[in-house]
């Protein structure tokens, strides 16, 4: 399934290439997934709780793919710690195993960088093949 979304997230690219609003990726990413028999659901809440309490609070993601893998989408020149720890988050906050983290910002071509959590509670960049990158 992750191949399947960063191949949707790179015609996306390809058809409309850098420089647009975030939003507009968005739109046509959900297009494309939804073309591709992949169950998306976009702004999904996340709820935060404290002791067990629900907080006021909350954030929403980008993209929650087959209610596994969660996808945030960024419009920028490039990716930096802070877009990477707003993924970590929602991935901590929501359970998630996988992370992906896609750029279509980039003049030349598409960013994507993929994560895992682990049961530690950290996530870490893997390759294409899942792998833990050193």
């Amino acid at each position: 399934m992750v191949y399947e979304i960063i191949g949707a997230s790179m015609d996306v690219y390809n058809e409309l290439g850098f420089g647009l609003r975030e939003s507009v990726y968005q739109e046509a990413l959900a297009l494309e997934l939804n073309h591709r028999g992949l169950l998306c659901e976009r702004e999904k809440d996340v709820h935060i709780f404290y002791k067990g309490q629900e907080l006021k609070q909350s954030y929403k993601l980008d993209f929650l793919v087959e209610n596994e893998i969660i996808v945030e989408t960024k419009g920028v020149v490039d990716l930096c710690a802070e877009h990477r720890a707003q993924l970590f988050n929602y991935m901590r906050l929501t359970r998630k195993p996988i992370g992906l983290l896609i750029n279509f910002g980039d003049y030349e071509n598409i960013q994507g960088e993929r994560y895992v959590l682990e049961d530690n509670n950290f996530c870490y960049r893997v390759d294409k093949n899942m792998k833990t990158i050193q």
